[in-house]
C-alpha cells in the first residue's frame, strides 16, 4: 500500500551575478535519514498548525535552514509541483510547491547546523556541472529544477517564465529495466506502463 504524502514547500532563491542567475542550495546533514548529504533547495513539510498555506511553510523554511528571511512582501512565484513516486519501499513521500524568489540583497546564507550544514550560491549550470564531477550530490528533482533554471539568465527571466507557465504536478515513477532502475518523467515513453 502506498505511503500518503505529506505536504511540503521549498524556495527556489534566486540572485543576480556575473555569470547570470545564482541559486542558493543548501547541504542537508549527512545524518539525516532522508536525502543525508544532498544539496537542495531550502524547505520541509508543511505544519498546519503555524504555516497558513505552501508559500508560508516555503518562507518559514528558508529561515530555519538557511537564517534568511524574506522582506514583506517578497513575490513567490509558483514554479512547480512534485509528489514522490509511489512504491511499496518508500515510507516517506512529500507532496511539495516549489517556489521561485528573488533574494533580498547582499543576504548572506546561515546554514542552521542541524538540518543543514552548508550553502552555497552557484549557477544552474555550475551546480550540475559540479554533480556530474561527483563534487555534489543532488538528487533527481533537483537535478531536474537545475536543467529547467539553467535555461533563464537573470532572475527577472526565470520569474517571468515562471509567472507564465502553468504549474502541474509531476510524479516520477521509478521502472526496473534488464535490472537497472530507471526513472520515468510523464511523457516519456513507458511511464504509462510503470
Amino acid at each position: 500500500m502506498s505511503t500518503e504524502p505529506r505536504q511540503a514547500a521549498s524556495v527556489i532563491l534566486l540572485r543576480d551575478s556575473a555569470d547570470g542567475a545564482e541559486v542558493l542550495l543548501v547541504e542537508r546533514n549527512p545524518k539525516q535519514r532522508f536525502m543525508g548529504g544532498a544539496w537542495v533547495f531550502p524547505g520541509g513539510a508543511l505544519h498546519p498548525d503555524e504555516d497558513a498555506d505552501h508559500a508560508a511553510t516555503a518562507v518559514r523554511e528558508l529561515e530555519e535552514e538557511a537564517g534568511i528571511a524574506l522582506p514583506d512582501g517578497t513575490e513567490l512565484v509558483p514554479f512547480s509541483r512534485w509528489i514522490t513516486p509511489e512504491a511499496e519501499e518508500v515510507t516517506i513521500r512529500f507532496d511539495t510547491w516549489f517556489f521561485a524568489a528573488r533574494a533580498p540583497d547582499g543576504i548572506v546564507a546561515r546554514p542552521d547546523g542541524g538540518e543543514c550544514v552548508d550553502a552555497r550560491w552557484l549557477t544552474p549550470a555550475a551546480a550540475l556541472a559540479a554533480h556530474t564531477e561527483d563534487r555534489l550530490a543532488l538528487v533527481f528533482p533537483t537535478i531536474k529544477h537545475l536543467e529547467l533554471l539553467s535555461k533563464t539568465a537573470s532572475v527577472e527571466e526565470t520569474l517571468a517564465a515562471a509567472r507564465e507557465r502553468p504549474v502541474e504536478p509531476v510524479m516520477p515513477k521509478v521502472a526496473v529495466r534488464d535490472g537497472a532502475a530507471q526513472v520515468l518523467m510523464p511523457g516519456d515513453p513507458g511511464y504509462d506502463d510503470a
